[in-house]
């Protein structure tokens, strides 16, 4: 997992800039990326790790997107949003592994101490 850590770090104002946008836009007030090494069926993908030269892409989705493909089941919606951390301060990362699935959330490391 530290090739994910370098890799944030790496895309992190990307992130924040798309993450600020979406929010701004009220197109979700709770955007989520997704992290990978392999092809996902969820979101748009973002930041391709081939053309980057990097170990994970990343692809941009929502909240409403994720309830809408169950990932995020429709009585798990309160749990989710009372868990979710601010967006200004922390990416909110769905990292996608062969062994499973699971969301992080990761300090912009501008803003880590």
């Amino acid at each position: 997992m530290n090739s994910l850590k370098i890799d944030l770090d790496f895309y992190a104002d990307s992130i924040k800039e798309v993450s600020d946008e979406m929010r701004a836009e009220q197109y979700t007030a709770y955007p989520i990326f997704i992290a990978h090494q392999h092809t996902v069926k969820i979101g748009e993908l973002l930041l391709n790790r081939e053309e980057l030269q990097t170990q994970w892409s990343i692809n941009v989705s929502s909240l409403e997107e994720f309830l809408e493909a169950g990932v995020i089941k429709e009585d798990r919606k309160d749990y989710f949003i009372k868990h979710y951390k601010k967006s200004e301060d922390f990416m909110c990362l769905f990292v996608v592994i062969p062994e499973g699935a699971n969301f992080v959330f990761y300090p912009y490391p501008s803003l880590k101490k």
